[in-house]
């Protein structure tokens, strides 16, 4: 019997073959979750020069004592700045925001001044530098404000705007193909026979692939003939994707027939049947070379990444959650760790031995323990049940071969959700 391939061995050789795919310009607007490919750097020094900080007066602070009376000689608002300067004895009304005026070098706020025509009174004294944001406070021209390799976040894209920047270089989003197998499958909705299954890994593998930036198309299902599976790899191959993701099909029985069927049409399976539970069938591999002279528009020349899951949905999720996300992680060249991350915990039941396969179990968080979160595993762990997937928090992580260990010894676990 051929040995299972350890989880982190089989993390190695996938992402091994990924590398980031083309580049290309988006405007702002469309930067949202994207992955920059170059650096942002400012364009402008922000703020541009000294402005105020509050509502009030700008003031010489050596004039500016507790109960001096200053005249005012004009105003300055954000984009209309006052254009003269403030001589000894005299102060200029200021607004949030607004260029601070030449001479000034303080700026009191008008809850400590009382005013009477044209003439204002200080109720506390100044002091310089008092309520003034300096010029490059926030950011000079040339600073590196956002490194390549980031996904984009709202407060990024502001970040950019404000450094006078319109476009940004990002990755291509990786285009995944999900193609589904068994004759079995119904779409929900349809009116599903007691005989069938209702399709539901076309949804939770598409909202994680879309989650970590990745265009999906939904390709069908197949029946179990080898014909039609041969038929519908060869076109999803075809189609110009980055990434095919087969369901079901992935074990060795009569109808499992997506491994043939995919090494029939040129695959390299660099992997198939994997030490996880639950998830073992997963194998995955690359797909040849496509001549690009039949219409594909790619700017890159990197060979599609063929992923295939086992059918149970509980298993296809965990494995799309450990290979799928990292891969796509990878082909947009995100910097973060690409790996998943497993996290700090204790046990907040006692858990068997393990065998020789990594284990993920479904579990909820139930509290913590002086800051470090208490991990409960869920007491059904079948990987058909969804219902005990949705009703986790988190998957405990036991590696293989762990010894049996009791409620409050340490342990680690992975998000289901980013």
């Amino acid at each position: 019997m051929q040995a299972l391939m350890p989880v982190e061995e089989a993390l190695r050789r996938l992402l091994s073959a990924a590398r980031p795919l083309g580049i290309e310009n988006v405007a702002l607007d469309a930067a949202d979750g994207r992955v920059l490919a170059a650096p942002v750097v400012a364009r402008r020094t922000t703020p541009g020069a000294d402005v105020s900080a509050m509502d009030g007066y700008a003031v010489r602070a050596g004039d500016a004592s507790a109960m001096a009376a200053l005249e005012l000689i004009g105003e300055s608002a954000a984009g209309r700045p006052f254009i003269g300067r403030v001589e000894p004895g005299t102060t200029v009304r200021v607004f949030t925001g607004a260029v601070m005026p030449e001479g000034a070098d303080a700026v009191v706020i008008q809850e400590d001044t009382q005013r009477e025509g044209e003439t204002i009174t200080l109720t506390q004294a100044a002091t310089p530098g008092r309520h003034i944001r300096r010029a490059g406070g926030d950011f000079a021209t040339g600073d590196l404000l956002i490194a390549a390799g980031h996904r984009l976040r709202a407060r990024d894209l502001a970040l950019a705007a404000s450094a006078d920047i319109a476009e940004l270089a990002v990755f291509r989003r990786p285009r995944v193909g999900l193609l589904s197998t068994g004759d079995e499958l119904v779409r929900p909705g349809t009116g599903a026979g007691s005989h069938n299954v209702i399709l539901s890994n076309i949804y939770s593998l598409g909202a994680l692939a879309r989650r970590a930036g990745a265009e999906v198309m939904d390709l069908g299902v197949l029946p179990d003939s080898m014909e039609a599976t041969q038929r519908g790899v060869h076109d999803a191959l075809a189609g110009g994707l980055d990434v095919l993701v087969t369901t079901g099909g992935a074990s060795v029985g009569d109808h499992d027939l997506v491994a043939p069927a995919l090494t029939s049409q040129g695959v390299e399976l660099a992997v198939h049947k994997i030490a996880l539970r639950p998830g073992k069938p997963l194998m995955f591999g690359l797909a040849p070379k496509r001549d690009t002279a039949g219409g594909d528009t790619r700017a890159d020349d990197t060979r599609a990444h063929v992923l295939g899951l086992p059918g149970n949905p509980v298993s296809a999720h965990v494995c799309a959650l450990v290979f799928l996300v990292p891969l796509l992680r990878a082909l947009q060249g995100e910097t973060v760790p690409t790996q998943p991350v497993l996290k700090p915990a204790r046990l907040g039941a006692d858990v068997k031995a393990n065998d020789h396969r990594m284990d993920f179990i479904r579990a909820t968080l139930a509290g913590d323990h002086e800051g470090v979160p208490i991990v409960r595993p869920l007491p059904v762990q079948d990987s058909s049940m969804l219902s005990v997937l949705a009703r986790a928090d988190v998957l405990l992580v036991r590696h293989p071969n762990a010894p049996a260990a009791a409620e409050g010894e340490p342990c680690v676990f992975l998000a289901l959700e980013d």
